[in-house]
């Protein structure tokens, strides 16, 4: 599987033909809703078992094998060519298909309201079998130590026939915002966590949780060793319980990095203590700041280097958004928020505004612009199969444990299949 990106005269059909596959299998694959009419810089899935190389100016059979971790010699077999063959430009080479590696894959899904939209049941039963994880988001701590769950409907029952494990989210969500004043509660008061890790074990028995993930968030920085000091004392308890703990970790680079969101989330005492983090490495671009990329991988890759430093890899799950953003210009700081959308949106919106869709290197990601009937001017970012393909080689390149991803609802359907097409997600028994 490879993806290709739309030039300009480019059909369905011609896209097809090149890589020796139908009109048909693209659509499905991509859920395209207009195939006839693709965008210019669209990025599109292309479901075939390996892929084909299109020989570049400087390649060598040498340099193309190396890329693709196999000997030359090997890659001329396939092709039937000599191994002194001289290349030409364009030429197409059969790449058969890699290894895959296991990992682990968790997807956050969050009810809004007292009952769960058939959106996120679709969205759910749709996904599951690309899952080793599936965390409901989220159940919110009282101040007195008790939990507040959301809303579940038949998840357990979607878990259960996709051999996925629950995952059981605990907040310091209050009056639908992070709160210091709980977090700070939560990490002090020794009655409090008694009665909220009471809670949480009989919640974890009576659906059937498997892991429990503490996402505290805008801690007070003077809780940073009351925080260390509740971890230890949730994992004695849990663990008693035949119950794994994570927990979700704010996108720092330094130690010494400051901000309300980063000061109280030590990696090095999360490293050492849970069984694995997740990094929220997105929202750079987000609803409320300036339009750009949401997960740019270069900042991404900042994070991940750090917390390399203070942990194993194989207890690092990368966080990756599956929706975009469109906004309003100019920027103003507390104006009108960004439309989340999704990358099929993204996609449809740019077809109909009539633009092409650009792509940037550094930050691996695509984008474009369009000024809307109101006169309004718009820059839209998403994720499409490039940014996301990205994402899987660092994961690859860093021996890192697996993807976790905010959230499902919005349509990404290349997502999966690439997922599916460079890993084996772990199931749990």
């Amino acid at each position: 599987m490879q993806y290709h990106v739309v030039s300009q005269g480019e059909t369905i059909t011609s896209i097809a033909n090149t890589y020796n596959t139908s009109p048909n299998s693209i659509t499905e694959a991509n859920e395209l809703d207009a195939p006839n009419n693709l965008v210019v810089g669209q990025a599109l899935v292309i479901p075939i078992v390996g892929q084909f190389y299109f020989v570049q100016p400087g390649d060598s059979l040498y340099s193309i094998a190396q890329r693709f971790g196999m000997s030359y010699q090997e890659l001329a077999q396939i092709n039937n060519i000599s191994v002194d063959a001289v290349l030409s430009v364009g030429a197409r080479l059969y790449i058969p298909e890699q290894p895959k590696r296991e990992i682990t894959s968790n997807a956050y899904i969050e009810p809004t309201g007292d009952t769960v939209s058939q959106t996120l049941i679709n969205s759910a039963n749709k996904n599951a079998p690309y899952l080793t994880y599936l965390a409901p988001f989220s159940y919110m701590v009282n101040r007195d130590g008790s939990l507040a769950p959301p809303p579940l409907d038949n998840f357990k029952q979607i878990a259960e026939e996709n051999n996925v494990a629950l995952m059981l989210v605990v907040t310091n969500l209050e009056e639908g915002a992070f709160s210091a004043e709980l977090g700070h509660i939560i990490l002090t008061v020794q009655a409090v966590q008694n009665t909220l890790l009471d809670s949480i074990i009989n919640t974890a028995n009576e659906v059937g949780f498997s892991d429990v993930h503490f996402d505290f968030e805008f801690l007070p920085p003077d809780d940073r060793e009351a925080y260390r000091t509740f971890l230890l004392k949730a994992k004695d308890r849990l663990s008693q319980a035949g119950l794994l703990m994570s927990t979700a970790l704010a996108p720092k680079t330094s130690a010494e990095q400051t901000g309300e969101w980063y000061e109280a989330h030590d990696y090095a005492v999360h490293g050492e203590i849970v069984d694995f983090v997740v990094l929220m490495t997105y929202e750079w671009g987000y609803s409320g700041g300036p339009a750009r990329a949401v997960s740019p991988i270069d900042e991404v890759r900042k994070v991940v280097n750090y917390a390399l430093t203070e942990m194993p890899a194989e207890k690092i799950l990368l966080g990756q958004n599956l929706y975009g953003y469109d906004w309003t210009l100019p920027f103003v700081e507390g104006g009108e928020p960004a439309e989340a959308i999704s990358p099929q949106q993204a996609i449809a919106r740019a077809r109909e505004q009539n633009v092409e869709i650009e792509y940037d290197v550094e930050a691996q990601a695509p984008f474009y612009t369009y000024t809307d009937a109101d006169g309004n001017d718009h820059e839209v970012w998403f994720e499409d199969a490039r940014s996301i393909q990205a994402k899987f080689g660092m994961i690859k390149e860093l021996g890192l444990r697996g993807i976790s991803y905010w959230k499902l609802g919005l349509a990404f359907p290349q997502n999966w299949l690439l997922l599916q097409d460079n890993f084996t997600i772990t199931k749990l028994d």
